[in-house]
């Protein structure tokens, strides 16, 4: 079952904070990020992002095969259930994100994942996908840590939609691997903690006030050993990839 719900007040507290560190975000963004790369660059953004969790007072805990700072020119590919799964990630493995392009729009989040070199994709127009596998391509070869969220939308945490592995192709063609990991919010009792998702109908404002109202949430990232994509084709590549957050979250 989960926790009680914070009090009014903390919530409050929490909010403020929160849009303070935001702004704190956007002045780094708009006046160090441009003229910093390489380790500086994701030592600013893992730290950021950690910052920004230990506001929510939501704790990660990573396991399975950790990526660190010696991990270079790869995919992660995980199954996908909050805004928060990509600070999660960051605060342990900065990567560049590869989002729908109707995150840019967002008022000031859509700027800042912008400002930290996330790639857009219209899901709507089919040959931007075409478009989108020769630019993370690109990327992998210049040494690129890349995620995507191959089911194409969220859940609740309680099930496991079907992947989509166009962009996966990006891998066989520069002879990389991938390397799944599976997202998980429980609750103490090892439940999941639906409360966490941003899914369906809800909005951000929303799915924001159900976190803030969060005693202490936990979010679990578990790596699989990484899938090298030598030998494989991406439909193939693609069903190793689920059946590897699939076994995590012992979903089918």
């Amino acid at each position: 079952m989960p926790e009680k719900k914070t009090s009014l007040p903390t919530q409050l507290f929490r909010l403020t904070r929160l849009a303070l560190h935001t702004l704190y975000g956007v002045v780094v963004a708009a006046t160090i990020l441009p003229g910093v790369s390489g380790i500086k660059r994701e030592s600013i953004i893992r730290r950021w992002s950690q910052q920004f969790l230990d506001i929510l007072n939501l704790k990660v805990i990573a396991k399975g095969h950790i990526p660190n700072a010696d991990v270079h020119g790869t995919m992660f590919v995980a199954n996908h259930i909050s805004w928060l799964d990509i600070h999660a990630l960051n605060s342990i493995r900065p990567v560049r994100f590869i989002a729908k392009s109707d995150i840019r729009a967002w008022p000031v989040i859509g700027w800042l994942v912008a400002q930290a070199n996330t790639l857009f994709i219209d899901r709507e127009k089919r040959q931007d996908a075409s478009r989108m596998v020769n630019t993370v391509a690109e990327s992998i070869l210049a040494g690129d840590c890349l995620c995507y969220f191959p089911e194409g939308t969220t859940t609740d945490g309680t099930e496991l939609r079907p992947f989509k592995g166009s962009l996966m192709q990006a891998t066989i063609d520069t002879d990389t691997s991938i390397r799944p990991f599976s997202v998980r919010y429980p609750n103490p009792d090892g439940s999941i903690n639906t409360a966490m998702a941003y899914h369906g109908e809800t909005t951000l404002w929303q799915s924001l006030r159900m976190v803030l109202s969060q005693k202490q949430a936990v979010v679990e990232l578990d790596f699989a050993a990484p899938i090298e994509s030598a030998g494989h084709e991406r439909r193939g590549l693609c069903l190793m990839a689920r059946q590897a957050i699939a076994a995590r979250l012992n979903l089918d």
